[in-house]
């Protein structure tokens, strides 16, 4: 199977990864106008599971390195597996309310908050399990992006004075998902063998791990979903049928969007061998900076807003910027 061989080469899959989990987002914004998110976020999570089968049977299975995807699932402890399917549950519960709070509230505001605080939870949680780095960097770069994640609240409380639309649900939302959000890592990865290239006998490899993660989000995605489309945040209740009359366009836009995230996921996963999981997992979250600039520069969700406003907003990227460069240079 294919694995990466050094530091450097693990941050530009974490830079990847940053990129995909920062963009994923604006998929909701091409769909057709009456495409719920409800709705799309069924192609999303088929996307998902499309493509974590697809690097099973490819980058999982090929070479002399390692083992191959069908030859570690079948030696795998039944508590690994069970990790990564949960790992995959808690993902989805998750990520459907933070993107029902991208809804009410925009990318701008959703991300920041809920992704900067899942990146505080998750660093801290993911270096508990397997402590590797620097900690008065690690925590230094984390603290600055706590501070990013206020300046951003701030600024929100400022642009809401002036349109009147402050969303006191999208922000608790946010908030609740980011909470979330700072545990499923640690279940992925505690799946996962330490050596990817000699796995230890039980354990997943980063791809058998994926799949296992992408059927946990699907088969949950019943409950989840389900729920949500009967009592949804916003709108009418939905039903099975409304899924089946959108468009082919609408239904690829879904599962497009789920793959560019599982993309990231997986280069993020197959990092955290070289960089850990703690780096890993932060420098990924960093998607946070790429999402804000898609909210403020391309989507203007924030075009109403006062100097002071866009003072804050770029102070916030400015420290999420320095907070990552902390997080990159954390590695012993």
């Amino acid at each position: 199977m294919f694995v990466i061989h050094s530091y450097t080469t693990a941050i530009l899959f974490c830079f990847i990864t940053m990129l995909c989990w920062g963009s994923w987002a604006n998929t909701t914004k091409l769909s057709s106008a009456k495409w719920r998110f409800e709705l799309f976020y069924w192609d999303y999570a088929f996307g998902i599971l499309i493509l974590s089968l697809i690097m099973a049977f490819t980058l999982g299975s090929n070479g002399v390195t390692g083992m191959s995807f069908l030859e570690n699932i079948e030696q795998a402890d039944n508590s690994n597996l069970i990790s990564a399917f949960i790992g995959g549950i808690v993902f989805n519960l998750a990520n459907i309310l933070l993107v029902s709070a991208i809804a009410l509230a925009g990318m701008s505001v959703a991300f920041p908050v809920g992704i900067g605080i899942a990146l505080i939870l998750g660093v801290l949680v993911n270096y508990s399990v397997d402590p590797q780095g620097n900690a008065l960097l690690l925590f230094g770069g984390v603290a600055l992006i706590a501070l990013a994640i206020l300046l951003n609240a701030r600024a929100y409380q400022q642009i809401s004075k002036v349109t009147g639309s402050f969303s006191v649900k999208g922000l608790i939302l946010a908030i609740v998902a980011g909470v979330l959000m700072g545990f499923f890592y640690k279940y992925v990865a505690v799946s996962m063998a330490t050596d990817f290239e000699m796995p230890e006998t039980g354990k997943l490899t980063p791809y058998t791990a994926l799949v296992l993660f992408a059927v946990g989000i699907v088969c949950s995605n019943f409950i989840f979903n389900g729920l949500l489309m009967r009592f949804p945040f916003s709108g009418t209740k939905l039903s099975v049928g409304d899924y089946f009359r959108g468009s082919a366009k609408d239904h690829l836009v879904g599962i497009f969007g789920g793959a560019v995230w599982h993309l990231g996921m997986s280069f993020n996963i197959i990092a955290s061998d070289k960089a850990g999981p703690a780096i890993s997992y932060g420098l990924g979250q960093g998607a946070t900076v790429v999402a804000a600039i898609w909210g403020i520069f391309i989507w203007k969700e924030f075009a109403n807003a006062t100097k002071a406003t866009y003072r804050n907003l770029y102070l916030m990227l400015l420290l999420y910027v320095i907070g990552i460069i902390l997080i990159i240079l954390a590695k012993n």
